[in-house]
């Protein structure tokens, strides 16, 4: 696991927004994705690449048409490492806390 490449395609919101779209329905090609971006399709690609090379999306050619989809094994080897070990019980009381001093419903 590259956590860096990882991390780093994870901070910027266009590539989490990729991420959601793929979690929708995987297996959309450039055009289908970039339906919902306010972006020029090259910027898609770049963003699209950075996922790729922290292997978050992989690709398969079906004939003329480019397929991406999202692959969660990265994410789930991240939330093994970083998050899991933290005891689940005491963060969701932490997080229903917070949203109770926030005025949020729980």
């Amino acid at each position: 696991m590259d956590a860096d490449k990882i991390f780093k395609a994870l901070g910027d919101p266009t590539r989490r927004q990729l991420l959601d779209l793929l979690y929708e329905r995987n297996g959309q090609t450039l055009g289908e994705l970039c339906e919902h971006l306010d972006m020029a399709r090259q910027s898609a690609t770049q963003h699209l690449g950075i996922l790729e090379a922290a292997n978050l999306v992989t690709t398969v050619r079906r004939g003329r048409e480019k397929l991406h989809f999202i692959n969660p094994v990265p994410l789930h080897e991240v939330y093994e490492r970083w998050v899991r070990k933290f005891e689940q019980p005491r963060l969701g009381l932490l997080h229903d806390l917070k949203k109770e001093l926030e005025g949020e419903d729980p």
